[in-house]
């Protein structure tokens, strides 16, 4: 697992840029959302590990969800040096994916397995989506995080095997597909109508990619543009898998 950088000197307090730079409020929001994440994560892995129907998937998933808590820390010290309370940071996205869980309940260990490659990949596009805005040092930290939580990718391989074996288990998890990201594209949308923060920071990088048509003082107004973005990943996502998203 690589390493975080060291905070680059910038000559303002925590690294932070100029005034093009988000606020640091918005900045600690979006890093208590993503260290939220990493923690759901830590419980999912170690749970599809103890689930897990043979010894080098246990082990596989065991180690994934150990670096879950690394990845964790790194964006907790970044809030810390930010001059935030990590624990308060984290704590205010407590819940956060609870209507999702609830709702999309795996009735087998392959649907639990393209819950989290489905969840969590919508979860870091959003994040993606928001760094554009941020100083330097924050950026670095959430995309060196996103970068390390990819280890999902390494579940391609196994549900595609799986699926290009079982036609039957085929269909059934492209149809598990679809439930799963309308839910996790509902999550989505409440984070953005819901927490002016991250919506004032999708709105910056809608800008900086050149998004026209919104009004930029109305982030929630970017709902439209930011789903149908998820929902491009998505369908690349699954398409990796050979599913039909």
């Amino acid at each position: 697992m690589a390493s975080v950088a060291p905070s680059g000197a910038t000559g303002e307090p925590g690294g932070l840029r100029g005034s093009h730079a988000a606020s640091v409020e918005d900045v600690r929001a979006l890093l208590g959302l993503l260290a939220y994440t990493e923690l759901t994560a830590f419980t999912r892995l170690a749970e599809s590990s103890s689930q897990a129907p043979g010894l080098h998937e246990r082990l596989r998933l065991a180690r994934r969800a150990s670096n879950a808590v690394e990845r964790q820390e790194w964006v907790l010290a970044r809030i810390e040096e930010l001059g935030g309370d990590p624990e308060a940071e984290v704590a205010a996205f407590d819940r956060t994916y609870a209507d999702y869980n609830d709702r999309t309940t795996p009735g087998s260990w392959w649907e639990r397995l393209l819950k989290g490659y489905v969840g969590h990949g919508v979860a870091d596009d959003f994040c993606r989506l928001a760094v554009d805005g941020l100083d330097d040092r924050s950026r670095e930290v959430v995309l060196e995080v996103i970068r390390g939580g990819e280890s999902d990718e390494r579940s391609v391989a196994v549900l595609s095997a799986a699926a290009e074996a079982d036609e039957v288990l085929a269909s059934r998890l492209a149809l598990w597909g679809r439930r799963l990201v309308g839910e996790a594209l509902g999550v989505a949308q409440t984070l953005m109508t819901s927490r002016p923060a991250l919506a004032r920071l999708v709105a910056d990088g809608a800008a900086r990619r050149g998004v026209g048509g919104v009004d930029p003082s109305s982030p929630a107004e970017h709902v439209p543009w930011v789903l149908g973005q998820l929902t491009a990943e998505h369908t690349r996502r699954m398409g990796r898998l050979g599913l039909t998203a």
